[in-house]
């Protein structure tokens, strides 16, 4: 029983990077159209609700709605971009090509390759909220000052959602399962973590289920870091983000070791 836990857990503290490697090199190969998808959805939601109800809605929290969007539309694409590699990539490299099967025959063990593969998945949101970052940057809707507080968060916002992805990823029969997660987690979460709108406006219940999602601990560390101000209870937000990529982690090996041993 020992040995069998010890297997599945990361063999040591390098391994994974073996398999985020190979996930870079095959990812290089169609990068340019990788990062331009990545980036495409925020920045519509940027401009199209950014220039448009910001005309209409004016400032918001002191601050233009485009430039109160842009943190929203940072954390998202971290959010979305992690997820989204998990759930698909990840999960057509265990299952249609069975790449980890072959990488379990060398001295990697499960532990080593979902680390890996989280690392992978949180390296993409990283490059994709950084993008988004960086074009608000250049807009004037954020100071260049803010990249330096922001991109730590970032990464460790998309470490929290691939390790989400990774339980949802482990538990799906087939790809069809997961239009549920999107539908009814992501794009929920979208709206109640104040991505969009204040959260202050949301009623007193969903404004309290707010407080426990991801999202919003994302979202209330970047959007103060862009705007130049301080952000509020940044050890609560950190430590939140810190849980949601640690506890799912650790689900996911076991639910993965039991799906792949039976």
């Amino acid at each position: 029983m020992g040995e069998g836990c010890a297997a599945v857990l990361p063999a040591n503290a390098w391994n994974w990077i073996a398999v985020w490697r190979r996930n870079y090199l095959a990812w290089k190969k169609v990068a340019l159209a990788s990062i331009l998808g990545n980036l495409a959805d925020p920045i519509i939601y940027l401009f199209g609700l950014g220039l448009g109800l910001g005309i209409v809605v004016g400032q918001v929290d002191g601050t233009s709605y485009v430039a109160f969007l842009a943190g929203g539309m940072v954390a998202t694409s971290a959010m979305t971009s992690a997820t989204f590699e998990t759930i698909y990539a990840a999960f057509a490299r265990m299952n249609a090509q069975r790449t980890w099967e072959s990488i379990l025959c060398t001295q990697l063990t499960l532990g080593d390759i979902v680390l890996g593969e989280l690392s992978w998945a949180a390296s993409k949101a990283f490059l994709a909220g950084t993008g988004i970052m960086i074009v608000a940057n250049m807009l004037g809707y954020a100071a260049w000052l803010s990249i330096l507080y922001a991109l730590p968060v970032i990464l460790l916002t998309g470490f929290a959602f691939a390790s989400l992805a990774m339980v949802v990823m482990a538990l799906a029969p087939s790809y069809d399962y997961f239009i549920f997660y999107q539908t009814l987690v992501l794009t929920p979460m979208l709206f109640l973590c104040g991505a969009v709108f204040p959260i202050t406006q949301l009623p007193q219940a969903f404004e309290s289920v707010s407080q426990f999602l991801p999202l919003a601990h994302a979202i209330d560390l970047i959007r103060p870091a862009m705007l130049g101000r301080p952000a509020d209870n940044m050890g609560l937000h950190i430590g939140a983000l810190f849980l949601y990529a640690v506890l799912p982690f650790f689900v996911s090996l076991a639910l993965l070791r039991r799906r792949l041993m039976s």
